[in-house]
């Protein structure tokens, strides 16, 4: 059983680092860079994002975590600075988050991490704040034309009812969770959406890719967030990525080579590059 998950990994290295005329980029969607738990390796990280010739589209929590996410992009270009604020974070000071978006325009590749989440809510006003940040940055969004990347744990269907106000066509639904319903709605409205390692082992996930519009799909880690079983409650690594795309290849019957080709085209539509 070890030499065969050694025989896999090293199959998935050889993989991604091998010399092709049409090499294309992998992409994670959805990650925290900037998040502590990455500051004592961030450096070794970095390195390997550029030698697995992978991009990454840096979330971030709040102004202060946006700022750290700013200067992470400056230290490397496979970072993809997204500044917002993140449902859990709904108090922060907003007009900063906008001059700050303001002030650095040009560099961002997006807005995010914003949505909805009543995990977070614990009264009326809650909800209504939640809802004003996620509405306020939407529009801010619209005025740069920046792609957003979209919280919507437990909240879809009211994600759905504001987003009808708003551009989809560069609209992340990260970590989808809904139900194949929701999904067709998703796909009717024109979002991408996001699957991660937890694809791998989780069948309902796997089901849901299946019945996704293959040019909406996109690949994330959401780290740090860990994850069980194959990965041992590591946190999420950029590492792990062609793990999921192996396995996204294997749920649509496509080569390695031809899911990585798809994912990128679509990564590239969601920025609009």
């Amino acid at each position: 059983m070890m030499s065969e998950k050694i025989s896999l990994r090293n199959r998935f290295i050889q993989t991604i680092l091998r010399s092709d005329k049409e090499m294309t980029y992998y992409f994670d969607s959805h990650i925290h860079l900037s998040d502590p738990a990455y500051l004592p390796d961030i450096d070794y990280i970095l390195n390997g994002m550029n030698h697995l010739k992978l991009k990454a589209c840096c979330v971030s929590m709040d102004v202060e975590n946006s700022l750290q996410t700013l200067d992470l992009a400056k230290k490397n270009n496979s970072v993809l600075p997204f500044i917002g604020i993140h449902p859990e974070c709904a108090n922060d000071d907003l007009e900063k988050m906008i001059k700050l978006i303001e002030d650095n325009h040009a560099i961002l590749s997006g807005i995010g991490e914003i949505g909805l989440d009543p995990t977070y809510v614990s009264k009326t006003d809650d909800a209504k704040r939640q809802a004003h940040v996620f509405e306020t940055l939407l529009s801010v969004a619209e005025k740069y034309n920046k792609p957003v990347s979209i919280h919507s744990r437990k909240s879809l269907d009211d994600v759905f009812e504001i987003m009808t106000s708003y551009d989809t066509k560069h609209a992340l639904l990260h970590w989808f969770d809904g139900s194949k319903k929701q999904l067709q709605k998703a796909m009717d409205m024109g979002f991408f959406v996001s699957y991660g390692p937890v694809t791998i082992y989780a069948n309902d996930k796997q089901t849901l890719l299946s019945k996704t519009d293959e040019s909406k799909i996109l690949v994330e880690t959401d780290g740090p967030v860990r994850f069980s079983r194959c990965f041992e409650m590591k946190s999420g690594q950029i590492s792990f990525i062609p793990s999921v795309i192996f396995c996204a290849s294997k749920i649509l019957e496509k080569t390695f080579d031809d899911m990585a080709f798809i994912l990128e085209k679509n990564s590239n539509a969601f920025l609009g590059i």
